[in-house]
């Protein structure tokens, strides 16, 4: 089957329907969104007719991609900063509560049948939604690079403990199984990755769960915090709404397909249940694992903690987990490059996504240790995406989710270009919002200027609030006059 012709950028005029729609006149074979088949779809909006699922799955998409280590470190991360057991856990349910954000913004996928990056068009201007595309793109291969890094090393060690000490040949092979499972499924496409995620969110769920069982009864609970204070405080929930921030230029990603009549009650529910549960449940893991022992490398520390019957399978865990938060990473990368232009369709499109994840993941396991720098890196980009976030959040909710689905995917016919293909006021908002989230950031590479009157407390997600308010501020007109009627 030919490929589907893909949107280019919006800069011009697109045919959003594409060769889909020569097909469908044919009387042709309808695109393909099946399992282990490859998605034909890319960012061209889905039509009526292909549309299928429940909001159900959105909750195992979510559910099994938060599935991952990363949220046990982060638990960890807000005992070293001074809190107690019971203060980390409160924290971390606040955080997980986050995802009723995320998983509510997956209605725009449903009116619209696109992706977020396309949507988010309507709040900064065709072409002013290019920059932030490109650094979400940027975002995106950086965290799939680092958590390759982490079921790479976790595979390997797993070698070791079944006898092979095969050194830079066994690493060289761990990482050639980490690309492939990641790759293969992000290839395939949509529905695939649903199905992965929640094939493999059943035995990590299993997993997880004996983990808690094994280290959760020997917390130190009753042990007091130590001096955390504004700063100890303001970190952890920075580290804990990192996770759930980071989705919000995804959610359409994964609700595109679904049918126009499902509910936004519905699809809330069962997307933040999903992500709830898992961040929770392994933030939890992380906070009573950092009572107990040293976690500052906090695989091994957590491997410390479990008897050598349970070590192999926990290895797999680490593996498992990283490897279904890149999945939805990498597939999601592969509908950025063509939001920013590339004129391929989405399967081609990953190829370059998966290409750079290759190179940064051999550079940083073989070369050079770039992942801490790469971290903290990506950590410093929360001072562009709270804002961005705001912003694009601000506009969903000022229109209803209400858009000219035809005009998110044309130049300068379309509502949405504005002059000269930018939306002053969403680029205001968010230029507003990261000099707020600038001036009050406390991280390795940068410490904002207001960080010390404030005590050391980081108030960068604040600039979610500052810029989605100005943005209120500012785009009434705009946003009245570009929104389609009821």
């Amino acid at each position: 089957m030919a490929q589907q012709q893909p949107d280019t950028g919006g800069i011009g005029t697109a045919d959003p329907d594409g060769t889909a729609g020569q097909r469908r006149m044919a009387g042709a074979q309808r695109e393909s969104d099946e399992v282990f088949k490859v998605e034909t779809h890319g960012i061209d909006p889905i039509p009526d007719d292909e549309r299928h699922g429940s909001a159900r799955d959105v909750f195992w998409l979510w559910f099994g991609s938060n599935l991952t280590f990363t949220y046990v470190i982060n638990g960890a991360l807000a005992v070293s900063f001074g809190l107690s057991f019971w203060q980390a856990t409160g924290v971390i349910v606040l955080g997980g509560l986050a995802f009723f954000v995320i998983s509510a913004a997956g209605l725009s996928g449903i009116r619209t049948g696109t992706a977020t990056l396309v949507i988010s068009r309507a709040a900064f201007g065709v072409r002013g939604n290019w920059p932030a595309g490109l650094l979400n793109w940027v975002v995106s291969i950086g965290y799939t690079i680092v958590n390759t890094v982490v079921g790479t090393l976790a595979l390997e060690a797993f070698f070791v403990d079944l006898g092979w000490q095969g050194g830079a040949a066994a690493r060289a092979l761990a990482l050639l199984i980490t690309l492939a499972l990641t790759f293969v499924v992000a290839m395939w496409g949509h529905a695939t990755v649903q199905f992965a995620e929640r094939w493999m969110a059943y035995v990590l769920a299993v997993g997880f769960a004996a983990l808690l069982v094994l280290v959760l009864p020997g917390a130190h609970v009753d042990a007091p915090g130590g001096p955390a204070g504004a700063a100890g405080w303001s970190l952890a929930f920075v580290v804990m709404l990192a996770g759930p921030i980071s989705y919000v230029p995804m959610p359409a990603d994964y609700t595109r397909y679904l049918p126009q009549s499902t509910s936004l009650r519905s699809l809330t529910w069962y997307g933040a249940l999903g992500g709830f549960v898992s961040s929770v449940a392994l933030g939890v893991i992380g906070a009573a694992a950092a009572t107990r022992t040293e976690m500052t490398d906090a695989v091994a520390g957590t491997e410390k903690l479990l008897p050598g019957w349970f070590q192999a399978a926990f290895l797999a865990l680490v593996l498992l987990g990283s490897v279904t938060n890149s999945i939805i990473t990498l597939y999601s990368s592969s509908l950025n490059l063509q939001v920013l232009g590339i004129p391929w369709s989405r399967s081609k499109a990953i190829l370059i996504s998966a290409a750079v994840t290759a190179l940064g993941a051999l550079g940083a396991l073989f070369f050079t240790d770039f992942t801490e720098s790469l971290l903290s890196f990506l950590s410093l980009l929360i001072i562009v995406f709270a804002p961005w976030g705001g912003v694009f959040l601000a506009d969903m909710l000022m229109r209803r989710c209400r858009y000219d689905t035809g005009s998110l995917h044309t130049g300068p016919a379309g509502r949405y270009w504005y002059r000269n293909g930018y939306h002053a006021p969403g680029m205001a908002a968010l230029l507003i919002g990261m000099a707020f989230a600038a001036l009050t950031c406390h991280s390795e590479l940068w410490t904002g200027p207001l960080v010390a009157p404030l005590g050391g407390a980081d108030l960068t997600l604040l600039g979610a609030v500052v810029s989605g308010l100005v943005y209120w501020a500012l785009a009434r007109r705009t946003v009245a006059a570009t929104t389609p009627a009821a």
